[in-house]
């Protein structure tokens, strides 16, 4: 699985090495970083969080659906399981809170031309001390890792799940890190747009919870306008159908006024269609005239892209089916049409979903394409080499910025 990774992987290091310019997203590729994996006995006490429920990962009992590659890190960094490779070796896996790792991602990030990252933290798990403080421990690493490797950060809010009190948990949460230090948002690779820290709130306007647009409103207004810890660019991650206000999004035309007061929108398009085909066909029909509304209300636009996704492990563990491969990857045709119908459309950045996510089978890092057999099946791409998808996330990156042809490019 990796005769194609050596000379690729010296030929984009030396072409990418330079410090992202961070003052501005526009021309960039940037990734949702999730960050949440955690493991029994790395010191988080959150168990096998995200890998499994609780204290048991096991053929049979896992959550992911793709197997991370982790032989790049360093013995210390890697984590035995009981699942087994065809040939018995043992599997391993990584925490998110080792420093080691988040290093290697943010250089696989520069190696391969990709800006940055956008830091998921989920609103309602900063309530939590013991959640609270290996999310403050990701967010240390992702900060000096992206330093090192001349990359970028955002922070980003999910505000999935909370109730009406939760905008204050995010408010209450803003300040801690800024007043202990945690966050350094004037820092040379935090992301900034229009000259102000850029920070991102996901999850205003779908319909499968409560609107709470009176609270997402002094949740803008703080970090905007509040003298000490405002003066924030506001990224909103908004439902795919926002401008019609339909199927994932609530009816709401208060919820444009919302929007507005934004600097970039960005709507969650993970799920929305799935074959090549379709996402080729969305320029003509939702991106442009989502960026003539932006246009016209001074706005900057930042598509989602995804690889594909699939969530029967995860599904299973729900007592529920799920069909595996759900939407097919097609070795990267699916996300290249995507970037290209987003560029034609008249996009200036682009955001891919997800760097890390082995959950929902979303993950454009190095994953195994020779994973563990047994109970629990995963995805993979023999065919391929195991950083496909990175180099192809960079081809993007190209792509927006007028260095790449719009054919689907071959390694």
């Amino acid at each position: 699985m990796f005769r194609f990774l050596l000379l690729p992987a010296l030929f984009v290091i030396s072409a990418h090495a330079q410090t992202v310019d961070t003052s501005t997203l526009n021309g960039k590729v940037v990734c949702g970083y999730q960050g949440w994996f955690r493991c029994e006995g790395d010191g988080s006490n959150n168990g096998w969080h995200h890998y499994a429920a609780g204290k048991t990962f096991e053929p049979g009992h896992a959550h992911i659906e793709l197997w991370p590659d982790v032989s790049e890190l360093p013995k210390e960094a890697r984590v035995a399981t009981p699942f087994k490779h065809a040939n018995g070796r043992g599997a391993e896996v990584f925490s998110s809170v080792h420093p080691a790792v988040v290093q290697l991602h943010f250089k696989w990030m520069r190696d391969y031309g990709i800006d940055g990252a956008f830091v998921q933290r989920f609103a309602g798990t900063t309530r939590d001390k013991r959640f609270r403080e290996p999310m403050d421990q990701v967010l240390a690493h992702c900060q000096a890792s992206a330093a090192a490797n001349g990359r970028g950060l955002t922070l980003m809010y999910d505000l999935s799940g909370i109730k009406e009190d939760g905008i204050q948990l995010v408010i209450d949460d803003w300040k801690r890190l800024i007043t202990e230090k945690r966050l350094d948002r004037k820092g040379a690779a935090y992301f900034k747009h229009h000259g102000k820290p850029l920070v991102a709130l996901w999850g205003l306007g779908f319909n499968d919870r409560a609107p709470m647009l009176e609270e997402w409103s002094r949740l803008i207004t703080f970090l905007r306008d509040d003298p000490e810890f405002g003066g924030c660019a506001i990224m909103l991650g908004v439902p795919y159908y926002w401008r019609t206000l339909d199927h994932d999004c609530i009816k709401d035309p208060q919820l444009h006024e919302l929007i507005a007061r934004a600097d970039i929108i960005s709507p969650w398009a993970v799920g929305r269609f799935g074959t090549p085909k379709d996402a080729a066909s969305r320029g003509e029909k939702y991106l442009k005239p989502d960026i003539a509304w932006c246009a016209e209300h001074k706005l900057d636009y930042l598509p989602v892209l995804f690889p594909g996704f699939s969530w029967t492990n995860l599904s299973k563990s729900r007592n529920q089916e799920a069909k595996f491969d759900a939407i097919p990857r097609k070795g990267g045709e699916f996300l290249w049409n995507q970037g290209l119908a987003a560029k034609q459309a008249g996009a200036q950045m682009l955001y891919v979903a997800m760097f890390d996510e082995l959950d929902e089978g979303t993950a454009i890092f190095k994953t195994d394409n020779h994973p563990p057999v047994g109970e629990s099946r995963f995805l993979a791409e023999p065919d391929l080499s195991n950083d496909h998808y990175l180099w192809l996330t960079g081809m993007l990156g190209k792509l927006l910025r007028g260095e790449a042809a719009e054919a689907m490019p071959k390694r």
